[in-house]
């Protein structure tokens, strides 16, 4: 199924003849705008009548094969190669971006808020009128995903799901040393074997990830730390995945909270106030209520039990201190945002719910699924137990 480009079209209007990027396949906004993915910078330009890429001869092949172009056009047509060495780098490519867009009757262009400065200044001494947009017009678009879309972030979820089983699995067949310390085959197991037997699964299951947060302790008290070194039994051990499919480039994205052992009083009450949390957030999920809305249901559970959050004191080290979500797609962190500056959500925006609570002192907990809001409120995407003992 092809994206809906008609609020693009609705933003160009009267004022541009078209959309560039000039980017690699990297970036999420070239990549589905282009429908291809390439390691070296390529050019798109959308108009209203069509969309069409400019890319390397080493390209062309496949860009002709797998992208969502109706045209797909050679540097060397334009004599690069030439132009380079008469003019240099910048020049040269502005000169070849410039006839390549006269061809396609587009003299008044937008642009992504990060397109090159060096680039843009030069389309410009070349008669080219470049302006960049403020608008996220390509992130609104990406927000609202199809059924296909859909069916990639689930498969990626899947993916997630059965590394957090290896995950969780590793941890529950770990000893408790003397000291506290859980070992594993003789060896004392860390952040760091955890998130080895989490990168192994993901890649048999086509998905692979740069990073991930294997965070015990104190280290869970940083909802970003990604966590090294020993874990202790009795300690809470926040586990966040966030992969990508390797052939469909969508994420997935979870997180579980488990504890090896008893846990502390308060790191129990912590677990089963953000469970509450979590729920008051789902219960706030549907079309036309706001990320605000769901955001302040999790602040609403945590300050009635006395708990700080950023929404109450903006300066809070300690307590709830991120937002409640984000969209998920091509990016793992992508519109909408589920804050206090949220925006309204619509059926197939793709997001996740993740309260939690942090102290150096206690340690940390989070709970997060990823769900996609339906004309009548959501569905989970997420099919993983929210327990936080592990045996």
């Amino acid at each position: 199924m092809e994206p809906d480009f008609s609020p693009l079209d609705e933003f160009l209007g009267d004022d541009f003849d078209g959309y560039l990027i000039s980017a690699d396949g990297s970036d999420s906004n070239q990549l589905y705008l282009s429908g291809f993915d390439a390691p070296d910078a390529y050019t798109t330009l959308y108009t209203p009548e069509g969309t069409h890429l400019l890319v390397s001869a080493l390209e062309y092949g496949r860009a002709k094969k797998e992208s969502r172009a109706d045209t797909v056009s050679r540097l060397s047509e334009y004599d690069y190669v030439d132009k380079y060495t008469e003019y240099g780098p910048l020049v040269g490519k502005a000169k070849v971006l410039a006839e390549f867009l006269a061809d396609h009757d587009a003299s008044t262009l937008a642009v992504p808020a990060d397109f090159p400065v060096g680039t843009a200044d030069a389309l410009r001494d070349e008669g080219v009128a470049v302006e960049a947009e403020s608008d996220d017009v390509l992130l609104t678009i990406r927000a609202v995903k199809s059924d296909d879309e859909i069916e990639y972030i689930h498969d990626a979820q899947d993916a997630n799901e059965a590394s957090m089983a290896a995950a969780e699995a590793l941890i529950r067949a770990a000893d408790v040393a003397d000291d506290g310390t859980l070992v594993y085959e003789g060896e004392p197991l860390t952040s760091e074997r955890v998130k080895e037997e989490i990168e192994i699964t993901l890649l048999r299951h086509g998905c692979a990830l740069d990073e991930t947060i294997v965070a015990g302790g104190a280290d869970a008290a940083d909802p970003h730390n990604r966590g090294s070194g020993p874990l202790s039994a009795n300690e809470a051990i926040i586990i966040d995945i966030f992969p990508r499919d390797k052939a469909t480039k969508y994420n997935g994205d979870m997180t579980r909270t488990f504890v090896k052992g008893e846990p502390t009083e308060k790191i129990r009450e912590w677990f089963d106030l953000t469970e509450d949390a979590f729920h008051a957030a789902l219960d706030a999920v549907e079309p036309g209520a706001t990320g605000e809305d769901v955001h302040n249901a999790v602040c609403d559970v945590y300050e009635a039990a006395g708990e700080n959050t950023l929404r109450a004191d903006q300066s809070a080290e300690t307590g709830f201190i991120h937002s409640t979500g984000h969209g998920v797609g091509l990016d793992v962190h992508e519109l909408p945002r589920i804050s206090r500056s949220g925006e309204e959500l619509k059926p197939g925006h793709v997001i996740t719910i993740e309260p939690g609570l942090y102290d150096p002192d206690v340690g940390g907990v989070r709970i997060e699924d990823m769900v996609v809001v339906t004309e009548d409120g959501y569905e989970n995407l997420t099919d993983y137990p929210v327990e936080l003992v592990v045996d």
